[in-house]
């Protein structure tokens, strides 16, 4: 009997590091296999989870709808995100959505190559969903913390001890990967989950001043 197939772990990352990830592959030639991009702090994203302001919804199809909703995390960074006829639930919440609005999006990277050479990425919408501040404050949180795990995993694998003993059991393939794709620094990622952490203290703090 045939194994059904498991979705994807849905990646939290903040717009800062998805939108410098360029690169995707597959790990087999397997027309169905799935596509993963390539997060600059060493792990495969086939899905995406992100949290964040939509500030601004388009419809930018010619011949039919399509919708263009551009979604801003705490630091200001933007993801963007397009569904059509083929995501009729996320296009519709685009439609129906009245800026701004706090939102949670579940789906896949993708990415399109300019004519001048640059990788854009976005978000293929599975689901488009209105959440609460508490929601948006929640997934700061977490993101900012897997986001610092990716990093401290990341730091903690030099490319000197990648190769001693020529042990590769214990090697993280996919940082590998990363230091190769990107280059070895992952401090803007790490300025960008303590910048969403204190974007969060900042609100708390302006608070009780609003209320006064």
């Amino acid at each position: 009997m045939a194994s059904t197939p498991t979705r994807e772990v849905a990646r939290r990352v903040f717009a800062r590091e998805f939108n410098d990830a360029s690169f995707t592959f597959k790990e087999s030639d397997d027309e169905r296999a799935p596509v993963y991009l390539l997060l600059p702090t060493g792990e495969r994203a086939n899905r995406v989870f992100v949290v964040g302001t939509l500030t601004e919804t388009e419809d930018v199809g010619e011949d039919s709808e399509y919708w263009q909703g551009r979604i801003v995390d705490p630091n200001g960074d933007t993801f963007f995100t397009y569904a059509g006829q083929y995501q009729p639930d996320a296009a519709s919440a685009l439609r129906e959505l009245e800026p701004p609005a706090y939102v949670s999006v579940v789906g896949k990277p993708r990415t399109f190559e300019t004519d001048d050479g640059e990788v854009n990425v976005s978000v293929r919408p599975e689901s488009i969903t209105e959440v609460t501040e508490a929601e948006r404050d929640r997934w700061v949180v977490e993101t900012a913390e897997q986001t610092l795990d990716r990093i401290r995993a990341f730091d903690s694998e030099t490319p000197e001890a990648s190769h001693e003993g020529g042990d590769a059991a214990g090697v993280d393939e996919y940082v590998e990967m990363a230091r190769e794709q990107y280059g070895g620094s992952v401090d803007a990622y790490k300025q960008a989950a303590i910048e969403a952490l204190e974007s969060l203290d900042a609100e708390a703090e302006a608070e009780p001043e609003a209320g006064a």
